[in-house]
């Protein structure tokens, strides 16, 4: 009975670190909980809550007999390793809004207002600024944290405790999903890419029309105004493509993954 409470014993705290290796290191970058801006002991409890939650369902999965000490080292960086990419492709795809972002400033004559970005915990565009923290804003209020949550869940089934993927396929799904932000980032800006090239256009039809109008001295107002009306009516249906795109993406990670 003693050999038997320790084996349960010894199985349920290799199950409870395994979990919050996985768990912690993945709430410790994925967006919205993961921000620079969220504290690192709120963060901290809630890895341990989740772990807490989860681990008596991952006992099961615990190797036996129990692995020595290079056996349970190697287990805990494989879990960190997963928790990682969990953790980054989320992210990856939260950077779209910063993206599409960036292009809209730069298409706005806003490219040299720069502000401190703190979902990035760094330097970047105004309106990139300003979407990446809507976007957070807009994970909580319609629960999409809950799924990401559901995907670390699941990502045992498609990750199972001791079987770590290989490095070239985490190197392509890296890479695949730096494209697919990139590309959706470049979709939320076309309507202002089109709006640019249009007034660029313009101007240089009014230049030949009329050479002693200073059409650069025009073209900069009516550009950021254009810009700012255009931005306040198509703001809405960017968030629902971005949203739609994120939901897509990583409902086909983790249904994929694995």
């Amino acid at each position: 009975m003693q050999a038997t409470l320790e084996t349960f014993l010894a199985g349920g705290v290799l199950a409870f670190l395994l979990t919050f290796t996985r768990v912690g290191t993945a709430v410790m970058i994925m967006p919205g909980l993961g921000d620079s801006f969220v504290s690192d002991r709120i963060r901290l409890h809630i890895a341990l809550a989740f772990s807490f939650v989860l681990f008596p369902f991952i006992m099961p999965y615990v190797p036996k007999p129990l692995p020595d000490f290079a056996g349970l080292v190697l287990l805990i960086a494989q879990e960190m390793m997963i928790g990682l990419l969990i953790g980054t492709v989320s992210r990856i795809f939260m950077t779209a809004l910063d993206t599409a972002g960036m292009l809209i400033s730069a298409q706005s004559g806003l490219a040299n207002a720069q502000v401190f970005n703190p979902s990035l915990a760094s330097q970047g565009s105004l309106i990139g600024a300003f979407m990446s923290v809507t976007g957070v804003l807009i994970l909580f209020a319609t629960n999409m944290h809950h799924l990401l949550i559901r995907g670390i869940v699941d990502s045992y089934n498609a990750f199972p405790i001791g079987q770590m993927p290989l490095s070239g396929d985490m190197a392509d799904v890296i890479s695949r999903a730096v494209s697919a932000s990139f590309l959706i980032g470049v979709k939320l800006a076309t309507p202002f890419v089109v709006l640019t090239l249009l007034i660029y256009v313009g101007m240089g039809v009014l230049s030949r029309l009329m050479p002693q109008v200073q059409v650069f001295i025009l073209a900069l107002p009516i550009q950021l105004l254009l810009s700012i009306l255009t931005l306040f009516f198509v703001l809405g249906a960017m968030f629902s493509l971005w949203l739609s795109h994120f939901e897509q993406a990583m409902v086909f990670f983790f249904s994929n993954a694995g």
